[in-house]
């Protein structure tokens, strides 16, 4: 999950360490092959694509969308022989990369479009963070200076709260309930900002907000939450305003910035283009499980990431999945059983 979304859930005392064990990756995608390939009609066609962080909920469906028409690298830790064979797979090269290191001799220096979403969450030491986010995103973007766009996965969690409006992106940053990750997103934007004015590499950043689909995110979360019987931690700021990105929708504008990055670079908030609160859709996905969901409004829960889309669908577009027709398909997709039959 997305580190901001782990931070709420942590708050709601949510245990990230335990998280329901997943089907098989092919019981859990919801598109066909044929399908995932329309999808990625007119977009980046014969080229070589690097995919940091591949094998993660964000990365890895793009990375797969992609690889039928491109040559896509995937590069991620690798520990887990079973995370090779998913990209593998899905027909994406599997390259071994440990940020932290700084080690970018495994990979080549002519990707023509990086999407660069590997990060240090910041549940360790300070200093380590910011330097594999920040510093070594720096070095890894001047690494593939030769690329036609490349998107730099940031954070809505860098905002400070702005109350019941939408957050800009000229707003302030703040102090969120995990400093570490946000500070040093802040730290890597301000660092990729200045590589790619001084190297003219083409640069977009995107402040993501809220995923989900088949491969999960904090609605995910919050269902299995609610099938347990927890009440779900709230900021007392009522309603706690989202826009979450379906699956299909961040891997067509995950794409898209990377077509439009541009010298100075090009900083958007990521998100759907629809509003609704989190007790708007988890009232939603009880009605469709049979479960009433509980909320406990608290000052330690984290603050809503509610984003102004207005820039995003200037430069990226809107998003076309409506958010009910989304949280049903990632119902179908993770816990099928609870759902009633469809109906001929």
């Amino acid at each position: 999950m997305l580190v901001e979304e782990r931070d709420e859930l942590c708050a709601e005392g949510f245990d990230v360490g335990v998280e329901r064990e997943l089907h098989a990756t092919e019981d859990i995608k919801y598109l066909t092959f044929a399908v995932r390939c329309a999808m990625t009609e007119g977009m980046l066609d014969a080229e070589k694509i690097l995919i940091t962080g591949a094998t993660g909920k964000i990365a890895f469906p793009i990375a797969r969308a992609l690889a039928p028409r491109n040559e896509v690298w995937g590069a991620a830790r690798l520990r887990n022989p079973v995370d090779r064979e998913k990209l593998t797979a899905a027909g994406i090269t599997p390259v071994a990369l440990d940020m932290s290191t700084g080690d970018f001799s495994a990979l080549p220096d002519d990707f023509t479009y990086v999407f660069h979403a590997a990060v240090d969450t910041g549940q360790g030491d300070w200093g380590r963070c910011v330097d594999t986010n920040a510093q070594k995103s720096g070095d890894l973007l001047y690494h593939c200076r030769a690329a036609k766009g490349f998107v730099f996965c940031s954070t809505g969690s860098v905002y400070g709260y702005q109350g019941q409006r939408p957050l800009r992106e000229s707003d302030p940053p703040g102090v969120p309930l995990r400093a570490n990750y946000s500070f040093s997103k802040i730290a890597a934007e301000a660092v990729c900002t200045w590589i790619a004015k001084q190297y003219g590499i083409p640069l977009t950043i995107i402040r993501i907000c809220s995923t989900y689909g088949p491969e999960g995110g904090a609605p995910a979360d919050r269902l299995e939450m609610m099938l347990a019987g927890k009440p779900i931690r709230l900021y007392p700021d009522k309603p706690n305003n989202y826009n979450p990105i379906y699956e299909d929708d961040y891997i067509e504008l995950g794409v898209r910035a990377m077509e439009v990055a541009d010298t100075p670079p090009i900083v958007v908030n990521w998100a759907g283009s629809e509003t609704v609160s989190v007790e708007e859709y988890c009232a939603y996905m009880g009605e469709l499980v049979g479960v009433e969901p509980r909320f406990d409004y608290t000052p330690e829960a984290h603050t809503p990431l509610w984003p102004d889309v207005t820039y995003m669908h200037e430069v990226l577009g809107s998003t076309k999945v409506p958010w009910r027709e989304g949280f049903r398909r990632m119902i179908e997709a993770r816990r099928p059983e609870l759902l009633p039959p469809a109906t001929s």
